[in-house]
């Protein structure tokens, strides 16, 4: 039985999550099952006719109650929301103890971490228990102890932005 790499995109730059949804629709395109948790993302990507025409292959979920962005909530917002997150990550370990797809996307998890609502040692639980799956996840900023567990890290640099 082989086992499922942990890739992890992270820096200050933009293009982490993009990365990480692109690589989730390659991999649904090939017909693999893809399963992405946003995180952290406020509003995140909006449920459309276009993601719905995406499954069975390809799901995005979000557990978070407010549409606002987390550093922008009130601290009963956030308080809220870190139950409904921690909801997210058990979510997560259901979805690897079943096996449910070949790739699941943790978006903006080291931003759980840096916030203190799941541990360094919870999220290595959670990936310890991937099987053959694979798992990306995104972050602004990672500590030591997660670079060990990650077979691929991907630093995103922006030398120059200019919003759309």
């Amino acid at each position: 039985m082989s086992e499922g790499r942990i890739s992890i995109y992270t820096g200050e730059g933009h293009g982490k999550t993009p990365a990480a949804l692109g690589i989730g629709l390659q991999r649904a395109a090939r017909g693999e099952r893809v399963i992405v948790i946003e995180f952290m993302k406020g509003k995140g990507v909006e449920e459309s006719e276009f993601l719905k025409r995406l499954e069975p292959e390809f799901k995005i979920f979000r557990f978070e109650r407010y549409d606002i962005p987390y550093d922008q909530r009130t601290a009963e917002q956030r308080q809220q929301d870190a139950e409904s997150i921690r909801s997210g990550i058990c979510f997560a370990r259901k979805i690897l103890n079943t096996m449910e797809c070949d790739l699941l996307v943790l978006d903006e998890i080291l931003a759980v971490v840096d916030n203190d609502i799941c541990t360094v040692d919870e999220l290595r639980d959670l990936v310890i228990k991937r099987g053959e799956t694979d798992i990306v996840m995104t972050g602004i900023t990672m500590n030591d102890e997660i670079y060990t567990f990650a077979d691929e890290v991907t630093k995103v640099e922006t030398t120059k932005f200019r919003k759309f």
